[in-house]
Order: structure tokens, then sequence, then C-alpha cells
């Protein structure tokens, strides 16, 4: 979902546009309930699939942190034994986007979208998207028998998938006014985390306390490669004397300008949409030596500027918030001691 600047800003209060928004968000409450209730009671029907399903999701608009989660569960999952295979709906597509796509290490980003492809390259695991998940779980399925795990990138709120898992990601944002779309942030009522499996805070929040399971997710990123050689590398210390600009369309923007400030860099940043699909005219007319710019954003940036480009990969790390298993282990323990498929919370 693509929302302006100025009504994400009003999110972190509850100001006057806020609270004109208020009876639009009182109807998207009562559709969301009434849908979610559906679900629960059987009138509408979750799918099954004969594997057990992790979803990987947020309440709030906006990137949380989702896609490296989901990287570092996989790899995890591997690591276990598991033939993990991935889902996303694949947001920023532009062409077939009704479709159920494989998405493969040469897609192109317009077709299978940004992050979707971002995964691919970095899991060389099987991958489908698709607005409709369940149809691409299938999909997948059917060309991977192999796979014995699905992980659902996003997709919370996409209850006609059943799932086994659900993990909540929540970043430093909290959850801002804590009021329903359009007046604030979320998708779903703040209480809708009590009944997730897991939580994960990306960042230092703030959320009242629980006994759901938490964990805690931080991205590391120090070594930055060539867009045009990815086999090329350098470090934060030997672009310091260049003029750098920073480019990320990418949910929170500043997260990224945070992160290189971190590593002692100066640039001028230049934030754009979530999902934006790059154009030469958009590289061309920033000012700058080097371009400095997320993975996220690389997979749309290739051919677009013959200025170098050095791109940041961040691998994600999780930590227990309390003593107790780590984050794939009682995910592990969720799958073995649930019924297959939960219904919806």
């Amino acid at each position: 979902m693509q929302v302006s600047s100025k009504l994400q800003n009003a999110w972190h209060g509850r100001g006057l546009l806020t609270a004109l928004l208020l009876p639009v968000s009182g109807i998207f409450a009562l559709s969301a309930g009434l849908r979610r209730a559906l679900y629960r009671l059987g009138i509408l029907q979750s799918q099954h699939l004969p594997v057990p399903v992790v979803v990987v999701g947020n309440i709030t608009v906006g990137g949380s942190g989702k896609t490296p989660l989901t990287l570092w569960l996989a790899q995890e999952f591997q690591q276990r034994g598991w033939h993990p295979g991935i889902i996303s709906r694949g947001h920023g597509r532009e062409i077939h986007s009704r479709q159920v796509s494989e998405v493969r290490a040469d897609s192109e980003a317009r077709q299978v979208g940004d992050e979707p492809l971002m995964l691919k390259r970095r899991s060389g695991l099987p991958l489908f998207v698709g607005q409709d998940r369940v149809a691409a779980a299938w999909a997948l399925l059917a060309i991977h028998p192999e796979c014995d795990l699905i992980l659902s990138d996003d997709g919370l709120q996409h209850y006609r998938l059943a799932r086994d898992v659900e993990i909540a990601v929540v970043d430093a944002r909290g959850l801002m006014n804590g009021r329903m779309l359009p007046a604030g942030p979320l998708r779903e009522p703040a209480g809708r985390l009590r009944h997730v499996d897991a939580l994960v805070l990306n960042g230092p929040v703030k959320l009242p306390a629980s006994e759901i399971a938490t964990f805690q997710l931080e991205l590391h990123g120090t070594t930055f490669y060539s867009l045009a050689d990815p086999t090329k590398t350098c470090t934060a210390f030997e672009l310091r004397h260049l003029n750098l600009a920073a480019i990320a369309g990418i949910g929170v923007p500043q997260r990224f300008f945070d992160h290189l400030t971190g590593l002692g860099l100066n640039f001028a940043a230049h934030a754009f949409p979530d999902h934006h699909r790059y154009r030469a005219g958009d590289l061309s007319s920033i000012r700058a030596d080097a371009l400095l710019m997320t993975e996220k954003d690389a997979v749309k940036c290739s051919g677009l500027t013959e200025r170098p480009v050095w791109v940041m990969p961040v691998t994600a790390q999780v930590t227990a918030a309390k003593a107790g298993s780590d984050l794939a282990t009682h995910v592990e323990q969720c799958i073995l001691e649930k019924p297959h498929g939960r219904p919806p919370a």
C-alpha cells in the first residue's frame, strides 16, 4: 500500500488529519474484523497445505524487517535439515501482477517484485509470487515436491492460507498512534499481537507486557559490493573521501540512511517511494561521484547509470529478548506441537 509522506508523518500523533479520517478507519476496522470472524467461524474456508506454513508478517503498513527475517529463517531451517520454499505476494510487480510466477535469479523485478527477486538471489530457494498465496504455494509444491516447509514473506492478513506458525515483526516506530488505516498505520487492531506465536522486535520497541515469545532482530551490514561487478567489494572506509549520494525506495528510507551514518559516511540522502521503479533520469539528476543503495533498490537499477553504484546487503541476527530458546527452535517446536493448519486468531 502506497501512502503519502504527509499521512505517514501524521500517524505519529493524533492530530486533525487523523481525526478527520476516523470514520473511514471505523469502516476499515469493521470490515477487517468481520472478515477475520468469518474465517474463524469457518464460514470462509482457509486452505490447508500438505506441509507446515510459517507466516512472517506485521500489522502495520510499511517495511518492518520481514524480508531479512524470512531469509534468516530460511537459512536456519536449511541448517536443521528442512527444505523450505518461499512465497510472497510480489509487491511492486507491474507485469502479470495477478498471476502466479516462479522467481528465478535472472527474473526482472517488474515481473516478480523487488523483494522476492532479492530473496531469490540471496537464498537460491524455490520462490513463487502471487496475489493468491494459496495458489502460489501449490504451484511451488507442484514443481518442487522436495519442499517440506513453506515460508510466507508477509501475508499475516491473508487468512485464506492456513498457517501453523505466525510471526509478527514490529519495528522501532512501534504502533505509532495505534489507529487503524487510514487514520493510523494499523492493518489490524493492536490486540492481534496477543494471538501470534512469536513477536520479533526490530529496534527499540515499546509494547505492552505480553506472554508471547519475544525476540530481538538486528540488521548488520558493513561491506558494499559493486552493482556492475558483485565480486568487487569495499568498506565504508574506502568510500569516505568520495562525494556520495544514497538512495532508498524502501518502507522506511531513514533506516538505511541512519545505518550509513553509523558507518561514518557523509552523503546526500534521496528517498523514493517504497517499491519505486527507477528510471535513468532518477539517477542522472543526482550529483555524486558514487551512489549507495539497498539490495532491494539495486535489483531495479542495473544499467541505469555509468557511475559506480555500491550496494549494501544486510544480514539478520535474532536473539531471544528473554531467557529461552532461539527463534528457529521455537518455530520448529510450534510446528511439531500444533495441529496442522491453525485457524486465524
